[in-house]
């Protein structure tokens, strides 16, 4: 108010004083919500001319021109539920369901102060900041336009699998630098892995990794773990892997802990070890690794090892071959793999045991599956139509009998036209140094053998209206032996072979729909196959041949033609002619085009001319594979061979699973080797709630009338399922190395 008037003179000179425009928006309710740039622009230019003095020319001023020259230009737009001017800062203020968008980014917040000089955008209140999978919850947010940089004040933010948060975080949506940062593995929880940090830089999209520096490492509140820097990329754990927890009691151990995890050192490499005590045996303990390394062309070299060693006190009774196993024991193991060049690659395992029970005895988990260890290194390169490769098999263990290949050279041709009358070739050769140092009793002490080896074939294949092929295959093989048997100061085997593979393709289709079933129509594809091949006199020489790639037992049908044997120091004379006959029952599938309901197989032998081997028919078994799925929840197998003249059952393999989901499962299989095996497995699982499941686990042998194996326990889960805990009885009968009882607490942590 001046000075000397009274209230009601000062209204009225104000009023006189104001332009129609100003009048009209005192008076007027606050603008409604602006909805897009274009709109507030074209608001705001229509208004230009009523905000000029009543007596003068409409001339927009230059400031709102500008801003909305920013705003339809600009590639961002505003919306709220208010709009409001700041005259000290001259800041444009957006309140309510304040909302600022630019491309992929979306800012929202109580309110959005817009300085149109500094092209910054300041957000305070429930900030939300998303840019594509990222999303981050902050106290304070300023966000520079130009560049899209930011500040924040409090950031909290995640990107699966991280969750991130800190005091004070700068730069971009892609890459974003936090203080005083802790992040976690899932959402924050007491049991989930921690990483607490000085600095961490965050970076998203497809190369997401973090790096750290003055790093903590532990679980929930504790940190137990302490190291100068980390980084990491998102496709490796970010803080501990393979961490397990076991304790138990079994009778031949006695009680016993064992822990064992790997902890980042560098980018791509994480080292670790483990460590277990058995009151009966003693201290069991070693280093192990893991590594996933980019190299400078863009290659990667991965891999991992694991190592033990104990001085065993205990009943450590004999191994495979009948010798006393030593107190001194131990395995390595190690597995590799690296791309070196662009179609040039090596991997390849080893695997060292001091004696044949080492796994079975501390690791059994890993024993089963794999019983007999291998150690090989292979380089492979590939080549527009050949393969050419290196390989190497050693004999670290030897307990196990192992044809070695110290090394093999082996080039490979690849089907390939030569460009006559659509004729095709393929073709190998290779140079081996082999060894067998079997131990007894599963062969001689010592063989060995230089060998020299090439195969050559030449095919047609002809079609009929696409209806059948036939294929007719010449071919010939040539093997030298350097260091034959017999006195003979060197060997070559010479061999030819003739042949064909035919097939024939019909189809049939039904109009069955069953809605329970989710089945929609039904085609049958019927495909009978017909080989034969020829190779004459394929056992000459024998008495020449160092025999270490023989034959192996195996009850499937061998592979039929001269360059797919593999056993190719003991070839048996061929002339056989193969039959088979494919079935496949389909539907319509909504998301693949089709499903398999059912498929049953075929195939059988009939030799010609005597050339069966000792002990086999002229007419082979009939081997039948089934597979029944007619629901995705259920599934059966059965593999069967017998023989069609006495119809003797040689061998019946089944398998029975059905599951609803991840709530329950049951698997039943059988066993069936004529003379050998006949056992029953049968395996279950019961989802509780959430945190809980119980399995179950029983197997069966006929023959001996026993339960060799009965299974029971309780599986829990912990911190949003990256723990999982293990609590297991097992009753064994039968085994002469396993105790009649045990138990184990197994903790295992999924890598974070």
């Amino acid at each position: 108010m001046l000075m000397g008037q009274k209230p009601a003179q000062t209204r009225a000179k104000r009023k006189r004083a104001e332009t129609p425009c100003l009048r009209a928006a005192r008076r007027a309710p606050l603008l409604p919500r602006i909805v897009t740039r274009r709109l507030f622009a074209t608001i705001l230019l229509a208004l230009l001319p009523l905000c000029a003095h009543a007596d003068g020319p409409a001339k927009p001023s230059s400031s709102a021109r500008s801003l909305a020259g920013e705003l339809a230009s600009g590639g961002f737009e505003f919306t709220a539920d208010k709009l409001g001017t700041d005259r000290a800062t001259g800041d444009y203020v957006y309140n309510g369901n304040a909302r600022f968008a630019q491309g992929i980014a979306l800012l929202t917040a109580d309110e959005i102060r817009y300085n149109r000089h500094a092209q910054t955008a300041t957000a305070r209140g429930h900030v939300v900041f998303t840019r594509g999978p990222m999303r981050l919850l902050a106290d304070e947010l300023s966000y520079k336009i130009a560049d899209g940089t930011f500040s924040v004040s409090g950031p909290r933010l995640g990107q699966f699998p991280y969750y991130i948060s800190g005091r004070q975080a700068s730069g971009t949506a892609d890459k974003l630098t936090l203080t005083d940062a802790t992040a976690t593995y899932g959402e924050p929880g007491p049991f989930v892995p921690t990483l607490r940090a000085g600095t961490l830089t965050y970076t998203g999209g497809s190369a997401q990794s973090i790096h750290t520096t003055n790093t903590r490492l532990g679980v929930g509140p504790v940190s137990f773990l302490k190291l100068p820097r980390l980084a990491r990329a998102a496709s490796r754990p970010a803080y501990i892997s393979n961490a397990t927890v076991k304790v138990g009691y079994r009778g031949n151990l006695g009680a016993f802990l064992d822990l064992g995890t790997l902890a980042p050192v560098r980018e791509g490499l994480d080292l670790g070890g483990d460590i277990g005590y058995y009151t009966k045996r003693g201290l069991l303990f070693g280093p192990a690794a893991d590594y996933d390394i980019a190299m400078p062309g863009g290659e990667r070299m991965t891999g991992s090892l694991a190592t033990g060693y104990i001085h065993d006190n205990g009943n450590r009774l004999a191994d495979i071959t009948g010798n006393p196993v030593p107190p001194d024991r131990g395995f390595v193991t190690w597995k590799h793999s690296q791309d070196i060049a662009p179609g040039l690659r090596v991997f390849g395992q080893a695997n060292y045991w001091s004696d044949s029970e080492i796994i079975r005895d501390f690791r059994s988990g890993q024993f089963y599956p794999v019983q007999q260890p291998d150690n090989f290194l292979e380089a492979d390169y590939a080549g527009k139509n050949h393969i050419l490769s290196v390989f190497a098999r050693a004999q670290f263990n030897p307990y196990y009998p192992v044809q070695q290949r110290l090394p093999e050279v082996r080039l490979d041709l690849l089907p390939s036209p030569i460009g006559v009358q659509g004729i095709y070739q393929k073709g190998q050769a290779s140079a081996a140094s082999l060894a067998d140092n079997s131990p007894l009793p599963f062969g001689p002490a010592t063989i060995r053998s230089n060998r020299l080896d090439a195969y050559y074939a030449l095919y047609r294949p002809a079609a009929f209206k696409d209806i059948a092929t036939i294929t007719p295959v010449f071919g010939a093989r040539a093997t030298y032996y350097a260091d034959p048997a017999g006195g003979k100061k060197d060997y070559t085997r010479y061999l030819g072979e003739i042949g064909f593979d035919a097939e024939l393709h019909a189809a049939g289709t039904f109009d069955y729909k069953n809605e329970k079933w989710d089945i929609n129509g039904l085609r049958h594809l019927v495909t009978p196959r017909l080989s034969y091949r020829y190779i004459p006199q394929a056992d000459k020489g024998t008495p020449y041949i160092p025999a270490i790639d023989d034959r192996t037992f195996s009850t499937y049908l061998q592979p039929l033609g001269l360059g797919d044997i593999r056993n190719i120091d003991e070839i048996a004379p061929t002339n056989t002619l193969r039959i088979g006959l494919d079935n496949t029952l389909q539907t319509r599938d909504k998301n693949y085009g089709s499903r398999d309901l059912a498929s049953l197989n075929l195939a059988a032998d009939l030799r010609l001319d005597d050339t069966a081997p000792a002990g086999e028919r002229d007419f082979s078994a009939i081997h039948a594979d089934l597979a029944l799925m007619p629901a995705p929840w259920l599934r059966f197998n059965l593999y069967q061979s017998f023989t069609p003249k006495d119809f003797t059952l040689r061998e019946l393999n089944t398998g029975f699973a059905i599951h609803d989901g991840s709530l329950w499962s049951v698997r039943i299989s059988t066993h069936y080797l004529k003379e050998q095996i006949n056992e029953y497995i049968a395996e279950g699982r019961y989802r509780l709630n959430e945190a809980y499941e119980v399995y179950a686990r029983l197997h069966f042998d006929s023959r001996k009338h026993r339960f060799n194996e009965r299974s029971f326990g309780i599986i829990q889960k912990l911190g949003h399922n990256l723990w999982t805990i293990r609590y297991g009885v097992t009753l064994y009968e039968g085994q002469t190395r396993e105790s009649k009882f045990g138990f184990s607490i197994d903790v295992r942590l999924h890598n974070f």
